[in-house]
């Protein structure tokens, strides 16, 4: 049965390899996006979840076009790379405000309806760093590690509503990002990689994909690592 999907930040990278994984499989998958053309083939809604009224705006255009959001993936994010002593206060609070506070509002939103249909699927997608650690990203690991506790908490107070709360933890992954980097720092970061290379973004979607699914019907709170053993013992 075709579900209504929704993928924040699914426009490219990880979060367009989660929608194309959904739509592949017959669901109705609406993506958000800041800012570009959105791809082809989804219902694309332009959405800066660090504006509340445009997260509602967001919902409302979803819910009349595919109905209330059954699966929500909350993928949207940023980074603001910096030492802590060159770190400003607009560099730590404004991934905090996409990564974690907007994660919050789409979150909240999507539980309107799973609490009247008493069902609903909430994967949160985090990141080897945020378990981990990493010199120079300590906002975006705050904000990563921070998904763990509030999904967490969720899988507590809405798990007798069947509403489950899990979190994906990506590690490095081969998109524009880090295709960016020179040779010698993507040969310094697959050194550390037990399995010796990087993710696919399909890799990591698959990962969502089976939480989302009917036999991850029991699991609830749950930290999936898909980093090649990077955050092994964290």
């Amino acid at each position: 049965m075709s579900r209504s999907v929704l993928v924040t930040g699914g426009n490219r990278g990880i979060g367009l390899a989660i929608a194309r994984a959904f739509a592949d499989a017959g669901d109705k998958v609406a993506i958000t996006y800041r800012s570009g053309e959105p791809p082809a083939g989804f219902l694309a809604v332009k959405c800066d979840i660090t504006d509340a009224e445009q997260v509602e705006q967001a919902y409302k255009e979803i819910e009349e076009r595919h109905g209330p959001v059954e699966i929500l993936i909350a993928n949207a994010g940023v980074t603001k790379d910096q030492l802590l002593m060159r770190m400003s206060e607009e560099d730590f609070t404004s991934v905090i405000d996409t990564n974690l506070t907007g994660t919050f509002r789409v979150v909240k939103r999507a539980n309107r309806g799973m609490l009247r249909a008493k069902k609903g699927r909430v994967v949160l997608i985090s990141s080897v760093v945020g378990l981990l650690g990493s010199a120079g990203q300590a906002n975006y690991a705050a904000s990563k590690a921070a998904l763990v506790g509030f999904a967490r908490s969720l899988a507590r107070e809405l798990g007798s509503r069947n509403i489950t709360f899990n979190v994906v933890a990506p590690g490095f992954v081969d998109t524009d990002m880090t295709k960016a980097l020179t040779d010698e720092q993507r040969a310094g970061i697959v050194s550390q990689v037990p399995l010796g290379r990087y993710a696919e973004p399909e890799e990591v979607a698959a990962a969502v994909k089976f939480l989302a699914s009917d036999d991850a019907s029991y699991i609830t709170g749950a930290v999936i690592p898909v980093d090649g053993g990077l955050g092994m013992g964290h």
